[in-house]
């Protein structure tokens, strides 16, 4: 049985054009490709790529200035920051929370619109695999071509997963029986009757929006469409630790906000959503408002 696309790139000492990352002592990373012949070249001194090839992974290399640098594989949330952007990317604390709330699984049939650099389909065909089904759209063709080379620079060429299709979503969409949608745009809400029809019941609709603004109005539409189950919003944060012998705290810096996510379950169709039962703050919806889409 042939190994998964990309697993090869993942173990084993270190070949020709695989990637490198250098962990200098104080923690600063550096990344690049290995190639026969050459040099790598710091402030610190250098050191002959050769020395590196057949290593394996984990290995310390000493530049001409007697300094020593770790050398690791990237890992993909290492890859996807420090790769060439055309849209700012997914970070990897959001990746992760939607493969795991959207429920990202092996064989998955799965739409991305938003395709941005590539982070977040990097992500999902990890996830999906060789068997799966990524049908990504993007609607700028330079942020397309970036994407698309950045996720082959990852995975060593095509993925047999993948398509990618230039333009809107709601315009081009013609997959059916998809089991969940990733909108990562603008205007989610405007989607919605186009992925709806493409959802099989049961399936997971996952938005990913930068403001509060688009945030309200995503889960009202949702809420308005009335072909699913009540959605779930919400954000999420990191905070590293600083840990020296007593010396344990919180670091001063975070990964604060970066964007909002929302779920919510496509339901069968000719089903009404269940009436929630949760009573709206006093004035939530004041004699002033219409609704998601007006004004």
């Amino acid at each position: 049985m042939s190994e998964p696309t990309g697993a090869a790139r993942r173990r084993g000492p270190f070949q020709v054009g695989d990637q490198v990352q250098l962990t200098d002592p104080k923690g600063r990373h550096y990344t690049f490709t290995l190639e026969a012949g050459k040099n790598f070249h710091t402030h610190k001194g250098s050191f002959p790529h050769d020395e590196l090839i057949g290593a394996p992974e984990g290995s310390v290399v000493r530049t001409t200035g007697n300094v020593a640098y770790l050398a690791l594989r990237p890992l993909l949330p290492d890859y996807v920051l420090s790769m060439p952007r055309g849209a700012a990317v997914v970070y990897p604390k959001d990746a992760g929370q939607i493969l795991a709330f959207a429920d990202i699984f092996p064989g998955a049939r799965v739409v991305e619109a938003g395709v941005g650099s590539g982070s977040l389909s990097s992500f999902l065909l990890r996830a999906i695999g060789d068997q799966g089904m990524l049908h990504s759209y993007e609607r700028r063709a330079d942020f397309a071509e970036i994407a698309q080379a950045n996720v082959e620079r990852y995975f060593g060429g095509p993925h047999p997963a993948w398509q990618l299709t230039v333009g809107d979503l709601q315009d081009n969409l013609s997959d059916t029986d998809v089991d969940r949608v990733i909108l990562d745009m603008l205007a989610p809400w405007e989607c919605l009757e186009a992925v709806s029809k493409a959802l099989v019941p049961g399936g997971i609709l996952c938005c990913y929006v930068a403001t509060t603004t688009q945030l309200a109005r995503t889960v009202e539409s949702i809420r308005e469409i009335g072909c699913f189950a009540e959605p779930q919003p919400w954000e999420s944060m990191i905070r590293n630790w600083h840990v020296e012998g007593l010396a344990v705290r919180p670091d001063h810096r975070m990964i604060g906000h970066t964007g909002f996510l929302v779920t919510a379950r496509r339901l069968a169709d000719g089903v009404e959503p269940p009436m929630r039962r949760r009573r709206p703050a006093k004035g939530a919806y004041g004699e002033d408002y219409e609704g998601p889409n007006k004004g």
